[in-house]
């Protein structure tokens, strides 16, 4: 995508989506940031972000907020905590797709997770019945993008680390890989795919190519 406008990161907070919002600033790109709380705001509007603020679960404050000004792309990391017994990993994902829909994007990236859809098999047994809860609403919330008419990107990272990137992130539509990556790396490739034709429609896993889970030939997704 070339001549983006303008992104609205729904996660910046924290995890993955702060490492995008980082990646998005020093590449220049204009980053509209979702929160739902002031707590983080200043250190967002400091990076020379626009912080609007609003719930992801509350379906009528998604469309104001891309339609004040309708951004090219949306990429959604949210997910975890419960809020009132409600996660947001698809009901909040659910408003961003519809807000998207409305207000014209481009592009949608979703981060997701490996152990979603047809990727449980890359997964243990008891870790998938760990995660079950909210591998289900992941799938639900990738499920929804695909049927949505978006041009999206699903990007399903192993298991995340908060340590510097090491360069060595790869995706693969290959459902059986598994491993580890650092968070840093999740949003190089998150930013890869928002620049590139090469990933759209499609859902990938991200690891780091040395800390696989055993396989260490599968297919992987060049943007050359």
């Amino acid at each position: 995508m070339a001549n983006l406008s303008s992104i609205f990161l729904a996660g910046a907070s924290r995890g993955v989506g702060r490492e995008v919002a980082h990646r998005l600033v020093q590449q220049s790109l204009a980053v509209i940031a979702l929160l739902r709380s002031e707590a983080v705001r200043p250190e967002l509007e400091a990076m020379g972000i626009q912080v609007v603020l609003g719930d992801a679960l509350d379906p009528a404050a998604m469309v104001k907020a891309m339609a004040a000004n309708p951004p090219q792309a949306v990429i959604s990391t949210i997910g975890g905590l419960p809020k009132d017994g409600q996660r947001a990993d698809y009901l909040g994902n659910k408003h961003l797709i519809d807000a998207a829909v409305q207000a014209g994007v481009q592009k949608f990236i979703l981060v997701s997770s490996i152990g979603s859809g047809n990727s449980a098999v890359a997964l243990p047994p008891q870790a998938l019945e760990t995660l079950r809860s909210v591998l289900i609403e992941k799938e639900q919330a990738e499920n929804y993008l695909i049927a949505s008419g978006l041009t999206y990107v699903i990007i399903r990272p192993g298991g995340l680390k908060s340590e510097p990137a090491t360069g060595n992130g790869v995706l693969t539509p290959d459902p059986t890989v598994a491993g580890t990556i650092h968070r840093a790396d999740v949003a190089q490739l998150v930013c890869q795919c928002l620049l590139s034709d090469k990933a759209n429609n499609r859902v990938l896993s991200a690891v780091d190519r040395n800390m696989t889970y055993g396989q260490t030939e599968f297919e992987i997704l060049s943007f050359a």
